[in-house]
């Protein structure tokens, strides 16, 4: 995760000598897989720069990043949250409208359950009758 704030930081010097801060929230630590260890999350949404608003955030949302063991995974969104459903750790995202065959305002949400055998996420768009 050091390389995303590195990157950032970079990104934000580039544009017209800007400084970067990492603001309070922009990391987290919660349980991502079920095993009762808490994992790692850096949420874009919780950079700044400076000389650029929105340098690190669009209308699509921002990017987080979910870190399980040695295995990173980035997520455009504009929220997220777990929840516990039977067995499962849920992540619950936000996600631009787009991805839902409409636009940004139009209500998306994706559920991924986390795969500890494939060390992948796990998600799918429901077949609704």
């Amino acid at each position: 995760m050091l390389e995303k704030v590195e990157a950032a930081q970079q990104a934000c010097s580039n544009f017209e000598n800007g400084q970067f801060a990492l603001e309070l929230g922009a990391i987290h630590r919660v349980d991502l897989d079920g095993d009762n260890q808490r994992d790692w999350v850096l949420d874009e949404a919780g950079f700044a720069c400076s000389t650029a608003v929105s340098l690190y955030c669009g209308t699509g949302g921002c990017v987080s990043h979910f870190l399980i063991e040695d295995r990173m995974f980035s997520l455009l969104n504009q929220g997220w949250d777990m929840a516990n459903i039977g067995p499962f750790r849920v992540l619950l995202a936000d996600v631009h409208g787009s991805q839902c065959g409409g636009i940004n305002p139009t209500p998306c949400v994706v559920a991924s359950v986390w795969d500890s055998d494939e060390m992948v996420w796990r998600s799918t768009g429901a077949e609704w009758e």
